[in-house]
C-alpha cells in the first residue's frame, strides 16, 4: 500500500511563526532550500521525511503533531453543516473539504461560524424569539459554544494551566495530599473552609471570605470543589491571559470559561500529568485502580485520561464523553478521528446508550465509523446521588474509547478479537453524513446519496439509499 502523502502547511507556518524567524532562516535550518519551504507551506508540496527529522532535532517539534490537529475536526464540522437541507443541492464532496481544511482553516472555519449564525436565526424565527425585538439581538455564537469550540480546538489540553496545576500539587517534585494542599493555600490569603448540607456543590462568600462546600458530596467532588477556588484564588493572572488570548465575543462566554478553566486546573491538579501518566501507562488504564489510587470520580480519571496530550509525553489519544438518558451529549472531547456531532444526537448504535440498561457495569465494544476507522470503545453508567430523601438524582453514561491499534495498552481489551473484521460494529457520527445504506437505525436519509421509493416494496427503511 503506498504511503499517504503528508501536506501540512499550515503546521509549519504556525511552528515557524511561533519560533519567530524569517522563511529564509527556517529554511536554512531544516536544510532545504527556501523555494522548496515555500512550496512545502502552501502545500504544494508534501513534507518530506528529512523535512519531519529536521523539525524533531532541530526545535524538538513533536511530529505527530503534523498529521494531527484541527484538519480533521474542521473536515467533520463542515460535513454536519453541510448535511443541513439548505446545502441538500450543493454539498461539495469530501475531496473538497478536506483541500479547504488543509489549506485554509481560517475560512473553514468563517463558514461554520456563518453556518451556526444562519441556524441561530432560523431557530429564533422559528420560535418567536423576543430576542428579534431587543437592541442587542444581532446573530453570534452562544457563549456556551463558543467556549465548547475554543476547548474543542486546542485539543482540551491547556499547557500552562496543566503545568501550574501539577507544580501545586507536587511540591518539590513529590505529589501531595491535594485536599490537604488546596485547605492550605486558601487559609494562607485568609479564607475559612466549611461544610453545610445545603450548600450547594460549592459556595464562596466574599464578604465574609468563607467557602462552604456541601457534606453531602463524595470526597472526590469535594476535593475537586476546592481546586477550583485554588484556581479562581491564586492563579487569577494565569486564567485571564489564558482568556485574552481566546479573544471572546462576549463577558458571558469569557465568564463560561473562566470556570472551564478553573475546572481543568481542579482535574490537572486532582491528577497532575506525568504521575498520572505513569499509573495510567502502568496499570494499562485500568479506571479502577486510577480511581483508587489518584481518590477520584470515574468521571474525573476518564476524562482526565483524554487530555493527555502534553508535546513529547503524550498518553494514548482518547475521545471522552458524557451522555444523558436523552441521548444529548453533554461533555465531549476526542483526541483521536472520531469526531461526535455538534448538531444533532450521537449515533444510536454507540455503546455508551446501553450503559444505563446495565448499570454498574463497564461495557465493552469493537466499533468500526463509515470511514473505516476502527475503535474500542468503553462505557459505563454514573449516578449522581443528590444525598438526601427527594434530592433529585442524576444520571449519565460516560463513553471513553481509542483507536484499535492502541488497544493493546488497555487492560480491558485483552480477550478481545480485534483482528476479525466482523467483531467490528458499524457506527457513525450523525444519520445526515453517515453513508451506511442498510442502518436499521438511520433516522434520517444521507445527504450524499441518491434515494429509491418503491411503493411495491418496504423493507427496514421506506426507501433505499443507491450505491
Amino acid at each position: 500500500m503506498a504511503n499517504q502523502k503528508l501536506y501540512a502547511g499550515v503546521k509549519l507556518r504556525e511552528t515557524r511563526t511561533r519560533l519567530g524567524i524569517t522563511q529564509k532562516d527556517f529554511a536554512a535550518k531544516l536544510g532545504i532550500s527556501l523555494p522548496y519551504l515555500n512550496q512545502m507551506e502552501n502545500n504544494n508540496r508534501p513534507v518530506s521525511t528529512g523535512v519531519v527529522l529536521a523539525l524533531a532535532q532541530e526545535f524538538g517539534f513533536d511530529v505527530t503533531e503534523l498529521s494531527a490537529g484541527d484538519a480533521e475536526r474542521i473536515i467533520t464540522d463542515m460535513r454536519e453543516a453541510l448535511a443541513d437541507p439548505v446545502f441538500a443541492d450543493a454539498a461539495p464532496p469530501l475531496a473538497d473539504l478536506r483541500l479547504t481544511a488543509s489549506n485554509a482553516p481560517a475560512l473553514a472555519r468563517a463558514f461554520l461560524d456563518l453556518h451556526r449564525a444562519y441556524r441561530q436565526t432560523h431557530e429564533r424565527l422559528a420560535q418567536l424569539d423576543e430576542a428579534l425585538g431587543r437592541d442587542d439581538a444581532r446573530v453570534r455564537p452562544s457563549p456556551w459554544e463558543e467556549v465548547r469550540d475554543f476547548f474543542h480546538y486546542c485539543d482540551n489540553y491547556i499547557d500552562a494551566v496543566d503545568r501550574a496545576a501539577e507544580r501545586f500539587a507536587c511540591p518539590g517534585g513529590n505529589r501531595g495530599d491535594p485536599m490537604a494542599l488546596a485547605r492550605k493555600a486558601l487559609e494562607d490569603i485568609g479564607i475559612t473552609v466549611r461544610n453545610d448540607h445545603n450548600a450547594g456543590l460549592r459556595r464562596f462568600d466574599f464578604e465574609h471570605n468563607v467557602l462552604t462546600l456541601n457534606s453531602r458530596s463524595t470526597p472526590a467532588t469535594q476535593r475537586f470543589q476546592l481546586l477550583h477556588q485554588v484556581a479562581i484564588m491564586k492563579y487569577p493572572d494565569l486564567l485571564d491571559a489564558t482568556l485574552d488570548m481566546a479573544r471572546f465575543q462576549s463577558e458571558e462566554a469569557r465568564a463560561i470559561a473562566r470556570v472551564g478553566l478553573a475546572n481543568y486546573f481542579a482535574g490537572a491538579a486532582l491528577l497532575p500529568y506525568q504521575r498520572f501518566l505513569d499509573a495510567a501507562q502502568s496499570t494499562r488504564h485500568d479506571l479502577e485502580r486510577l480511581i483508587d489510587l489518584f481518590g477520584a470520580s470515574l468521571e474525573q480519571v476518564a476524562h482526565r485520561l483524554s487530555t493527555m496530550q502534553r508535546p513529547g509525553a503524550k498518553g494514548v489519544p482518547f475521545f471522552f464523553a458524557r451522555v444523558d438518558q436523552a441521548g444529548t451529549i453533554t461533555k465531549r472531547h476526542s483526541a483521536t478521528r472520531l469526531q461526535f456531532a455538534r448538531f444533532g444526537g450521537a449515533c444510536p448504535l454507540w455503546n455508551a446508550h446501553h450503559a444505563f440498561e446495565a448499570p454498574g457495569r463497564f461495557l465493552r465494544q469493537l466499533a468500526e465509523t463509515s470511514d473505516g476507522a476502527r475503535y474500542f470503545c468503553l462505557a459505563h453508567d454514573v449516578t449522581k446521588r443528590g444525598g438526601a430523601w427527594g434530592a433529585p438524582i442524576r444520571r449519565f453514561a460516560i463513553g471513553l474509547g481509542c483507536e484499535v491499534q492502541h488497544a493493546s495498552q488497555i487492560v480491558y481489551a485483552d480477550d478481545m478479537d480485534i483482528t476479525r473484521a466482523s467483531a467490528f460494529e458499524p457506527i457513525g457520527i450523525s444519520c445526515r453524513i453517515c453513508e451506511r445504506r442498510n442502518c436499521a437505525q438511520r433516522s434520517v436519509p444521507p445527504l450524499e446519496r441518491r434515494l429509491t421509493i418503491d411503493p411495491n416494496k418496504r423493507g427496514i427503511l421506506p426507501y433505499e439509499v443507491a450505491e
